[in-house]
């Protein structure tokens, strides 16, 4: 029986009564018939969750070379294994081999989440078949089967309740809220959430409390649980915006590669006099090295690298990394959704105020001197069964919630119930809505009963206006938010209590609790406005709870920001794409509403982070640009479909984590800026030996050192530059801002340019010096002088602003080590003969050539500071 609502379908077997359910399921409270059973697995199919058909390991790891960058590596490690030059092979492939790696392990890592979804299912189940009770394997439970329950049972499918007693169950993994449900039998006539069909229940809930007989309306794939698989199915990966920038940059690089490097070949062939086997080779690995200058084959490592490292700094912060690209994208989140109970909140039920003498009293005001609320404390202690002790607390959270007051209160509950032994009770039932206790005192008994507040009214001797004013300090406090107990009292003479007792009560006061928020929420929601983020709380709690919390902390501004969930299902996607702009708070959601306010929020542009700890939350967490799972509450499903996951379950924490995603954003910037001036350098200085008819100023050896041991250094040092608090005072970056801008693309210009003047400059010094026309001392001259200016522009890379004068030059130690590293590394290879047959270095330079190439390289660095002085005042000025 299933309605089209919008753009969902809801299942409503809790608005039939269960022999109309029994007969259109072919089924009645005995349990079906061996022979039916059958009949409906086949029909039905199996009670398990399906799973996608996951690509091989060897196919994903063959995927990691489609990139048309790594292509052209390949084409140019073959072509030099052709040629006789293996060491260049041997470089290359070694590099694009350790990433096709990296790339694999973090794919396989991350697909995991549908296999932890089938941990869900029940082993086993009690079923009525035949007539008799049997216990079956889960995933041979079909539809129309009776099931029984009782407490510690996991639910194995989704079913209408057809008996029950005191029954409890939790669905924390798919509503999202801990608290107990408790159930009834009573048919729903409305149209209501999952969380308030209270004559459900649900697999992948268990049961707390009592017992219970359900008919299975739902088996496998289309239980809740496995439209939450399908919708983890159908949820789409998506990349974060570096990932599509580095994406652009390399099929725009390829083109531009591809372009030049058959105008050079073509430049090449026609310098030659005689077009002959040996000539196109030479012309082929000219343009082959001009491949290997432009390509940066040491990007995708370094990025990959600097990440890591970030990785391990947001740990030491309580936020663990399961994806490392999505450690950027925090960097771009304009807009986080996150759960109420236990993120935002401290997930621990506690008294906010009391009502005693017909006055509305907060907690921090109490007085136990004051006899009133002292008996109304030493109720709410008597009248429960939860215990706390040196931090571990045992029972319903409604009730630690009590005795943690009053030992707040400098009451000792252990004191107080002995000397008020506890002689007998009535526990508390769903149905009565109240617990009893009868407790000595001295010479006389006392009987408390802690209950619903239009339960107790009832039963108390209190006159109508006196009811009147407590029914409406009770719409006080819950319009706060506020979840309201109510106490009473009468001497009792027995020695037994029954149902019957609970009458002629004396009223003692009301109680309001609540799962208050974290202390750091409120400057958390501010640090994220004040950043450009927009904060979003989604639960599955009550719309007037939620609102209460999230006006506490700055999330809800206005009353119409808060919506409840079915509100949602009047609306297309293309509508709610609009609807979303000015809501703040979703109250009473389901998994489907949570996936399609992401994907709502995605199509106005914006970078999404979602938050989430139970199994209803794994579907929005793959579709979010950045799953943010709890790593206390959260299930094994909601931490293998995010991107990261916390360790304390802080919405502050979140916070955190975008400050740091920016900087290492800004510091990725930094190493990209570094690796494409350098590039540029080389690309400019091989065009112009091409075009003027000289010989090739580097061997492709010569490249693949400075891209992978003198680049690489300082790349990743920049990587680690100090983190800094300005990066929060500016508004997320759209997603679709490439990071190759118009300024970025000017800086990587005319450093590049500075560099390749400085480089050519030392060429034709090496080239013509004493006219001797020595292509090897030329060589040597440009290979140790784009080498050393490319370290000497770590330096530059490190802020917008000149910083040879300033603290920054030496605010980062890696920086310092990685160019004292590269520059042992190229005087090594300078001065040491041995390595010279290796690298191609020439012999016997002069010491006026040496000296040359120390000052065209650190002359460049003086030229790009100058500039950057320049342009830094000409902003200035305006």
């Amino acid at each position: 029986m299933l309605q089209r609502k919008g753009m969902l379908y809801m299942n409503e077997h809790y608005r039939q009564k269960p022999e109309e359910l029994c007969q259109e399921l072919g089924t009645c409270p005995e349990g079906l018939s061996s022979e039916t059973a059958a009949k409906h697995l086949e029909q039905y199919g199996k009670n398990a969750i399906a799973e996608a058909k996951k690509k091989p390991t060897w196919l994903i790891f063959l995927e990691q070379f489609k990139d048309f960058l790594v292509i052209i590596l390949i084409i140019a490690a073959l072509i030099s294994a052709f040629t006789g030059d293996l060491e260049s092979f041997i470089v290359i492939i070694a590099v694009i081999t350790m990433n096709a790696i990296l790339g694999t392990v973090q794919t396989v890592k991350a697909e995991k989440s549908l296999s932890n979804l089938k941990k869900l299912s029940s082993p086993t189940a009690k079923v009525l078949r035949d007539g008799q009770t049997a216990i079956l394997p889960a995933e041979e439970i079909t539809v129309g089967d009776v099931v029984l329950l009782e407490a510690g049972d996991q639910i194995p499918a989704d079913g209408r309740l057809i008996d029950c007693a005191s029954l409890q169950t939790n669905e924390s993994a798919l509503t999202g809220e801990s608290t107990n449900v408790e159930k009834s039998l009573d048919t729903i006539t409305d149209e209501v959430p999952l969380a308030d069909r209270k004559n459900m229940v649900y697999s992948g809930g268990f049961v707390t409390y009592g017992r219970g007989v359900y008919v299975v309306t739902e088996v496998g794939m289309q239980t809740e649980v496995g439209k939450i698989a399908s919708l983890i199915q159908n949820a789409e990966a998506r990349k974060t915006p570096l990932q599509i920038t580095l994406d652009q940059f390399g099929k725009r690089l390829s083109i531009g590669i591809m372009i030049v490097c058959a105008l050079v070949f073509v430049l090449s062939m026609i310098r030659v006099d005689v077009i002959n086997f040996s000539a196109v080779m030479d012309s082929l690995m000219f343009a082959i090295a001009l491949a290997v200058a432009a390509i940066p084959e040491a990007l995708s490592s370094i990025v990959t690298i600097v990440l890591s490292f970030g990785t391990q700094k947001m740990s030491q912060e309580h936020a663990i990394m399961r994806k490392l690209q999505a450690v950027e994208g925090l960097g771009s989140v304009s807009v986080i959704c996150s759960d109420k109970t236990g993120t935002l909140t401290q997930n621990k039920m506690t008294v906010r105020k009391i009502v005693v003498q017909d006055h509305i009293i907060a907690a921090e005001d109490v007085s136990p001197e004051n006899p009133e609320e002292q008996e109304l404390i030493l109720a709410s202690v008597l009248c429960s069964d939860a215990t706390c002790q040196d931090g571990t607390e045992i029972g319903d959270p409604t009730e630690t919630a009590l005795v943690r007051f009053a030992q707040n209160c400098g009451l000792s509950d252990e004191k107080m119930r002995g000397e008020h032994a506890r002689i007998s009770e009535i526990p508390f039932d769903s149905d009565r809505k109240l617990m009893s206790t009868l407790n000595q005192h001295g010479d006389v008994r006392k009987m408390y009963t802690k209950g619903a507040t239009d339960v107790l009214l009832n039963r108390m001797t209190c006159s109508d206006a006196e009811k009147q004013e407590i029914v409406e300090q009770v719409e006080e406090l819950s319009k706060q938010g506020l979840r309201v107990l109510c106490f009473a009292a009468k001497p009792f003479s027995g020695d037994t209590l029954s149902v019957e007792d609970e009458n002629d009560l004396t009223y003692l006061g009301l109680i309001a609790e609540m799962d208050p928020p974290r202390e750091e929420s409120k400057q958390a929601v501010a640090e994220c406005r004040s950043a450009g983020i927009k904060p979003v709380m989604i639960t599955g709690d009550h719309i007037v709870t939620a609102s209460a919390i999230a006006k506490e902390i700055g999330i809800l501004e206005k009353p119409e920001e808060a919506v409840e969930g079915a509100a949602l299902d009047a609306y297309t996607d293309e509508q709610l794409v609009d609807f979303v702009a000015d809501k703040s708070v979703y109250a009473r959601v389901t998994p489907e509403h949570k996936i399609r306010i992401v994907r709502a929020w995605q199509k106005r542009g914006n970078i999404v982070a979602m938050t989430g700890d139970g199994v209803n939350d794994a579907p929005a967490l793959k579709q979010a640009d950045v799953g943010v799972a709890m790593g206390i509450t959260g299930t094994e499903v909601s931490k293998d479909a995010a991107a990261m996951i916390l360790t304390d379950d802080n919405f502050a924490t979140i916070v955190k984590a975008v400050k740091n995603g920016r900087n290492i954003y800004e510091n990725i910037k930094k190493a990209i800026l570094f690796l494409l001036s350098g590039n540029l350098a080389g690309i400019i200085t091989v065009l112009f030996c091409s075009l003027a008819g000289l010989p090739v100023p580097f061997a492709p050896i010569h490249l693949l050192f400075i891209n992978l041991l003198t680049d690489s250094l300082p790349a990743i040092a920049l990587g680690l530059e100090p983190h800094s608090d300005d990066v929060m005072k500016r508004k997320p970056r759209p997603a679709n801002e490439s990071i190759l801008t118009k300024g970025f693309l000017a800086k990587v210009g005319y450093s590049g340019v500075i560099i390749s003047i400085a480089t050519i400059g030392a060429f034709l010094l090496g080239y013509f010096y004493q006219g001797a026309h020595n292509a090897g001392a030329a060589m040597t001259m440009a290979f140790a002088t784009l080498c050393m200016a490319r370290l000497f522009h770590g330096f530059s890379c490190k802020a917008e602003k000149p910083v040879i004068f300033s603290k920054r030059l030496w605010n980062n130690p890696f920086a310092i080590l990685a160019f004292a590293a590269g520059m042992v590394l190229i005087n090594a290879v300078l001065w040491i003969p041995a390595l010279h047959g290796l690298f191609q270095i020439e012999n016997g330079m002069s010491g006026v050539l040496i000296g040359a190439i120390y000052g065209f390289s650190f002359g460049s660095m003086i030229l790009v500071q100058i500039v950057k002085a320049i342009v830094a005042a000409v902003k200035k000025s305006k």
